[in-house]
């Protein structure tokens, strides 16, 4: 497997990992109830960003979090309050993105294994 299909295989079950924990963890039912237009736009501008990222660490995810919702204070669909407690929301949830990245790519590892001894067998 290319380095930059596992990376995106990677990516893709962060940001999976980042909208289930949202929506289903411990507040969830709470969270979709009042999540707003604007807050799932803004949640999916920033899971597009990281789906483009290829080796992504906190450092990153905080920056892109951050310059995200810079754009969305400017607009006049939410307060800068609501703003930043989303945006300080989506940061608390990088070690679950992290850990699920990291499963995903043991994963994308052995499955990888598996295919080159089937090609040299």
């Amino acid at each position: 497997m290319k380095n930059s299909t596992a990376g995106a295989t990677l990516l893709g079950a962060a940001v999976a990992s980042l909208a289930a924990y949202f929506f289903f963890g411990p507040k969830g039912k709470e969270n979709r109830k009042h999540t707003k237009e604007w807050a799932n736009k803004m949640k999916d501008d920033v899971l597009r960003k990281i789906e483009k990222t290829r080796d992504l660490t906190e450092p990153m995810y905080r920056e892109i979090v951050d310059s995200i919702a810079a754009t969305y204070e400017k607009g006049k669909d939410a307060s800068r309050a609501e703003i930043r407690e989303l945006a300080s929301d989506l940061k608390k949830h990088w070690k679950s993105i992290k850990n699920s990245a990291q499963e995903v790519k043991h994963d994308a590892i052995k499955g990888a294994g598996r295919v080159a001894k089937k090609v040299r067998g």
